[in-house]
């Protein structure tokens, strides 16, 4: 097992993460009858989304040697909601690098082309929008 979850109640969810002992709290939206004192479900989602990407990307750029200037690099996800049925419509990830990074056209390439084929992204329904903005 790699997690294992549980319904404390009020709409909120306790997973442990089975290695580690890592907790994570989450609570049901506002706009769902939740209280939004967390991440929700689909936060989670849009998180690991923009989690997965850097990571990966983070590996591509350590193998091409330029790992180290990716270092500060911030990313703002925004998630939006569709309805009927009630799901993910689009993940915006938006990556702004460190000012002074420099990374040459063949880097961006690389980071473009890394980001957009990390597991998550390739494991996300074709119906749910993936949005990527870069600033270089």
């Amino acid at each position: 097992m790699t997690i294992t979850t549980f319904y404390i109640d009020e709409l909120r969810t306790e997973a442990t993460h089975n290695f580690s002992g890592t907790k994570i709290i989450t609570d049901a939206p506002l706009d769902n009858n939740g209280k939004a004192e967390s991440f929700s479900p689909t936060d989670l989602l849009a998180a690991s989304l923009g989690s997965c990407m850097i990571t990966i990307v983070g590996i591509a750029a350590r193998t091409q040697g330029f790992e180290e200037r990716l270092r500060g690099t911030k990313l703002d996800i925004t998630k939006i909601m569709a309805s009927e049925p009630r799901r993910v419509g689009e993940i915006i990830v938006e990556l702004t690098f460190p000012e002074g990074s420099n990374l040459t056209e063949k880097e961006q390439k690389i980071i473009e082309h890394t980001s957009k084929t990390c597991p998550v992204a390739l494991s996300l329904h074709p119906d749910l929008k993936q949005t990527w903005k870069f600033n270089w």
